[in-house]
């Protein structure tokens, strides 16, 4: 199981790396957009990398290449809420193809996704943070060495645990 504690640390067996939370802490999410990193014990369902940039992963888990035009939708009044979408789209959307390098590597969390709840909040991703551990809007997030670490270690059916 992996550890996220509020005070930004992941733990992983023997591994211990600093991380980056939500700007509104870790809690209990109210809506969309209110930048908490929701508690709670997750699995992760989705695996996105960058073939551009990141030459080989490691791991047992199986990455999706991201495209140009992959998506996911934090808009609560479209169909498609919380999910992987094609772009262009009219909603509101997070690019997973991104001129930064934060979404290189994204692992996604099972956060309000069976069933999906409108305004309960979209995806929290497991992402590379900047030098600065800058906050995020909800997500956790990593150096990316130390994501891929985690990665080389970690199976699919990995529990996460935010407390």
């Amino acid at each position: 199981m992996i550890i996220i504690n509020k005070t930004g640390y992941l733990k992983y067996k023997n591994l211990k790396f600093r991380c980056s939370l939500g700007k509104g802490g870790v809690g209990k999410k109210e809506m969309e957009g209110d930048n908490i990193t929701q508690i709670g014990s997750y699995k992760l369902v989705n695996f996105f990398f960058r073939k551009d940039r990141i030459d080989k992963i490691n791991s047992k888990i199986k990455f999706k290449e991201i495209k140009k035009n992959m998506g996911w939708c934090d808009d609560p009044s479209s169909n498609s809420y919380n999910k992987q979408i094609k772009l262009p789209s009219k909603y509101s959307h997070e690019k997973l193809y991104r001129k930064d390098d934060l979404y290189d590597l994204v692992l996604v969390l099972n956060y309000n996704a069976k069933p999906v709840i409108k305004n309960k909040g979209s995806a929290i991703f497991l992402h590379i943070t900047k030098d600065s551990y800058k906050k995020t809007g909800g997500c956790i997030a990593l150096k990316k060495n130390h994501l891929i670490q985690l990665i080389s270690k970690i199976k699919k059916n990995v529990m996460i645990k935010i407390n």
